[in-house]
């Protein structure tokens, strides 16, 4: 079987840690880029969205992922990112009041800096939303 080591480490927990058959991660095209085993060595920019695992038994993981970075290397992935999340542990109303607030921030008045941190807050609460509503158990 075509397998490679990934771990998955967020901010506060490891996320996932075993072997891999296959990996989908949001880019920053606004689209998805895929890994299998021994994928070209690589360190690659990862954007807030859905990521879809599939382990060593065939089983799909789905879950949102914060920013951060993957680095593959030697048919090992190693991604190190702000949070990650299975479909069950997001909290539907914190990801909403988030979206809410968000698009208030983005009708305000405000510099661009604070124009564009809004926006990122926005997309990051309706990739939430999306990943929630998508795989609901």
């Amino acid at each position: 079987m075509n397998t490679f080591q990934l771990k998955v480490v967020a901010s506060n927990k490891i996320f996932f840690d075993g072997n891999a058959q296959k990996l989908i991660l949001p880019n920053i095209d606004g689209g998805y880029e895929g890994f299998l085993s021994h994928h070209e060595n690589c360190v690659v920019p990862v954007e807030a969205g859905g990521m879809r695992i599939t382990d060593e038994d065939g089983k799909e993981i789905f879950a949102f992922i914060g920013s951060g970075f993957l680095e593959f290397f030697d048919n090992s992935a190693l991604i190190v990112c702000v949070s990650a999340e299975l479909p069950d542990e997001i909290d539907e109303r914190r990801a909403r009041e988030a979206k809410e607030r968000a698009e208030e921030e983005m009708r305000e008045k405000r510099s661009q800096l604070e124009y564009h941190h809004s926006q990122a807050n926005l997309a990051r609460a309706m990739e939430r939303l999306k990943v929630k509503n998508r795989h609901k158990i």
